[in-house]
């Protein structure tokens, strides 16, 4: 098991495998988004995110930054959550209709991720379930999200999501990620799943960051279950499936920390 996990690590044939993805057989590229079926629901604009930022040097950030897993129960704000999402995922331009260019890098700038948004406690925001629309806003700094519906057991269903982790349910945000695998298949084919691994952790350290610099706590999570993720989420655990979430809050002092 750890000679072929290894294996998937490491970098095949590059050009060889390339010539077998569907973008060098000329089939269209998939979309960038999920269409939206739910409720819209924009944000307050963030244009001004200066001001909500509690650090703006970019080296205390990576001084202070550390894995926060105990919250108090402030509500994040709207704009606090806008600028969070639009940090890991929001859509700076197009290039072409083939890649869009976005905070966070992405091999071949394909961004096969989707953003859920568990909320528990967001200002003048119900709770429920949400998905972030980058396509809605492009070149903004305005953040969409699709109503998806309720939350309910909030604190009973985020532990078991997230593999038992009771602290979890603490946080007033939850955001999941998932990856729609294709959007990656289609030009880097069985290339794809290495780099799509490297592009979530590139997605993950812009969450982290952002939420230093606006003065939260957040956690990263590698631990969870899959078919639970997948089934509350509302995804089919094929063409698209949980790889990883964060918490995000306002940390207690006394947070553990790593």
């Amino acid at each position: 098991m750890h000679e072929q996990n290894r294996k998937f690590m490491q970098a095949p044939a590059f050009a060889n495998i390339m010539a077998e993805s569907d973008q060098s057989r000329g089939i269209a590229p998939p979309p960038f988004g999920k269409a939206a079926t739910g409720t819209l629901i924009t944000l307050p604009s963030f244009e001004d995110v200066e001001g909500l930022f509690k650090h703006s040097e970019y080296m205390e950030l990576l001084d202070i930054r550390r894995s926060k897993r105990a919250y108090d129960d402030t509500s994040l704000t709207q704009e606090q959550l806008a600028f969070m999402l639009w940090s890991v995922q929001g859509i700076q331009s197009y290039r072409g209709e083939t890649a869009t260019f976005r905070p966070a890098p992405s091999g071949g700038a394909r961004h096969p991720f989707e953003t859920y948004i568990a909320v528990k406690a967001v200002e003048d925001l119900n709770p429920g379930l949400y998905r972030y629309l980058p396509t809605e806003n492009v070149g903004e700094k305005r953040v969409t999200m699709e109503h998806l519906g309720e939350f309910s057991d909030y604190e009973d269903k985020i532990p078991k999501m997230l593999a038992g982790q009771k602290w979890a349910a603490k946080a007033p945000v939850i955001l999941f990620f998932t990856c729609i695998p294709y959007r990656g298949e289609w030009r880097y084919s069985s290339l794809s799943h290495r780099v799509m691994l490297i592009d979530i952790g590139h997605v993950g350290q812009n969450g982290m960051l952002s939420a230093v610099a606006l003065g939260l706590g957040s956690c990263c999570f590698a631990a969870f279950d899959q078919k639970i993720c997948d089934d509350n989420l509302g995804v089919d655990g094929v063409e698209e499936y949980t790889v990883y979430a964060l918490s995000v809050g306002t940390a207690k002092v006394t947070g553990k920390e790593v």
